[in-house]
């Protein structure tokens, strides 16, 4: 098997588990945050930056790849692991989000999606066995199968149709999955936030017999609360002997709730867009590095962090380079914010181990002023 899941521990005080991925470019500890890498690069950091902030995996997009520079290339550069020079495991979604986040510039049918470049308007086709395809030369660790993403909220019957079809495509995915021992394909269960869909998407997606399975079509602007609902009664339809992947899911609050709930693998665009944007996370909440109020601060983004960026220059010098619009500024508030995930995530495994994550939960939440 091109990926093995090991449950080393269960948290005695609640459902999370501390484990290990074994995959062919390396072993990875989890709960694990995956910094996402849409176009084959984490935006404004290099591999080695990556490594040292400690990143176990990165996700790439499928659908961006295959639009610019193109599957076959990367394929003829090695794979992703070549041609972005990342020796650790790489995960590629299915490009399904963001096809059907193009809205009026694609049209579903059972076949597949029909969809317009956001880049120069030309029509493409995507069907599971393509989609499967274009990710075998990504040649990525862990592939997903091509599933709909419904929006939030949604009627219950799209929901159904759509769960169902996406059930249809996993099998699709699978048959033209060539099992070489060096990619493994996971299943997304879908159903929106209604309970008896995804249970029905869970149960379903398990018996189609997989390596790994993710939740989707969840931090797609529902409530926190309802988020926590849906994993409530969907994580233990999952098996216990097998990953479990929380999409699109990167905030401190998500990250530690999920992880209470039993989920594995967690990715999102969040720390490295805010990060661009002057804000960062700390041990006392976010900060808007950007503001006034630091232009004469010569404390570091966070006394507690040990990442490049606090080891070296203050709130006042990071501030005037943002406000000067120098690369550097956003680079170093984008180390800071990964570097910062990378801490939590091992935090809450050192939690787990010690069965005390409900309390780290509670210590947190009351100094990030959730």
């Amino acid at each position: 098997m091109a990926v093995r899941y090991e449950l080393i521990k269960e948290c005695s005080q609640t459902g999370a588990r501390l484990g290990r991925l074994y995959t062919p470019h390396g072993v990875i500890d989890t709960p694990t945050f995956m910094p996402v890498g849409t176009q084959a690069t984490v935006k404004a950091m290099s591999p080695a930056e990556l490594k040292e902030i400690g990143a176990q995996i990165i996700l790439s997009n499928t659908y961006h790849l295959y639009i610019r520079p193109g599957h076959k290339l990367v394929e003829q550069a090695g794979g992703l692991h070549g041609f972005m020079n990342w020796d650790r495991p790489i995960l590629t979604d299915s490009g399904g989000f963001q096809v059907f986040s193009l809205n009026d510039l694609r049209k579903i049918s059972e076949e597949g999606v029909e969809f317009k470049s956001h880049l120069d308007g030309s029509k493409h086709f995507f069907t599971p066995e393509y989609v499967m395809e274009i990710e075998r030369a990504l040649g990525a660790d862990i592939i997903m199968a091509f599933d709909e993403c419904t929006p939030y909220p949604c009627e219950h019957d799209y929901a159904k149709k759509s769960m169902e079809r996406t059930i249809r495509w996993l099998k699709r995915c699978k048959e033209s999955h060539h099992n070489t021992g060096k990619q493994a394909l996971f299943g997304i269960v879908q159903g929106s936030t209604y309970k008896d869909l995804r249970i029905e998407s869970a149960r379903r997606t398990v018996e189609v017999e997989l390596p790994g399975y993710a939740i989707g079509g969840l931090s797609v602007g529902e409530p926190k609360d309802l988020m926590n609902e849906v994993l409530d009664y969907t994580v233990p339809e999952l098996p216990k002997d097998k990953p479990r992947y929380l999409m699109g899911v990167g905030s401190p609050d998500c990250l530690i709730d999920g992880s209470i709930r039993g989920i594995d693998m967690f990715d999102c665009v969040l720390p490295t867009r805010i990060a661009r944007n002057g804000t960062v996370m700390t041990s006392k909440g976010k900060l808007v590095v950007r503001n006034a109020e630091f232009s004469e601060d010569f404390l570091p983004m966070d006394e507690n962090c040990d990442c490049y960026a606090c080891r070296n220059f203050s709130r006042a010098y990071i501030r005037h380079l943002i406000k000067a619009g120098e690369i550097l500024g956003g680079r170093l508030t984008t180390i800071h914010n990964l570097r910062f995930l990378q801490n939590l995530m091992g935090q809450i495994r050192e939690a787990i181990r010690e069965d005390r994550l409900q309390s780290f939960r509670n210590e947190f939440f009351e100094n990030y002023g959730y």
